[in-house]
């Protein structure tokens, strides 16, 4: 793994960071950011798997935990100019109903979540704009816009990240920072495993009968959105599969 290829004079390739890179949805939107000439810092708690990834893509990887100032501080260090930031590190834990809500459940996906996203971001804020031309990504989720039974947790949490987003396109209108917000439905990663904490047969069932999105398909998306000419700016793309309509309204076969 490299550690100072983002600060290198010789590598003259735009930054992007992405959060929460050690799999999923973040993983596959490092591959893409890579492939369309970025010089990736990629970050997570699995320090290996970000290492492998790293090497993969001629990126930097850094260890990152995102409910810890002193690991953010750390993983922004000498990232001075940052064109694209994606803010995808996250998670739900439990399906408990409000009354009988675990609360340490709650304060981990606030944490996460909504602390994590608003570390990083607070951190790199001068970094984007000192590209002139930076671009703020945050995955949240269809319950940063809906609510269902048992979801309490996740669906308050992802309400307050985006509403953090949102407030910041508010603040930094002037500033050369386009900011936008990816809502995915459905997608097939090991969000549900570690919502059911490893219980791969309860998260398994989670895609049964239907065809989900894959991580591929919301870092494709990321991707065209990085894409775009400094004056277009994408406030919120929602995506889901076909068969979803809602957080809870979806067809299965058999």
């Amino acid at each position: 793994m490299s550690t100072d290829n983002a600060s290198r004079p010789t590598d003259t390739r735009p930054i992007a960071v992405v959060t929460g890179a050690s799999s999923g949805i973040g993983a596959a939107t490092a591959r893409r950011l890579a492939a369309q000439g970025f010089h990736v810092v990629v970050g997570a708690r699995r320090v290996d798997r970000v290492t492998a990834l790293a090497d993969e893509i001629g990126g930097t990887g850094r260890q990152l935990d995102v409910t810890d100032d002193e690991s953010v501080a750390a993983f922004v260090d000498g990232l001075d100019t940052v064109h694209v930031l994606v803010n995808n590190a996250g998670g739900a834990k439990g399906l408990d109903p409000v009354a009988t809500a675990d609360l340490d459940d709650w304060r981990w996906m606030w944490e996460t979540n909504v602390l994590g996203s608003l570390r990083v971001t607070k951190a790199l804020i001068p970094a984007l704009i000192a590209s002139g031309d930076g671009l703020i990504v945050a995955v949240t989720s269809i319950a940063a816009i809906e609510a269902y039974d048992n979801g309490a947790g996740y669906t308050s949490a992802k309400h307050a990240q985006a509403l953090t987003h949102r407030t910041l396109r508010y603040e930094l209108l002037g500033e050369p920072v386009r900011l936008t917000e990816i809502l995915p439905g459905m997608v097939e990663t090991d969000f549900s495993l570690v919502r059911f904490e490893g219980d791969k047969e309860r998260a398994d069932a989670v895609y049964e009968g239907l065809t989900p999105l894959t991580a591929d398909d919301v870092a494709e998306v990321i991707g065209f959105v990085a894409s775009r000419p400094p004056h277009v700016n994408l406030d919120q793309i929602v995506l889901k599969p076909r068969d979803q309509a809602s957080a809870r309204r979806n067809i299965r076969t058999g």
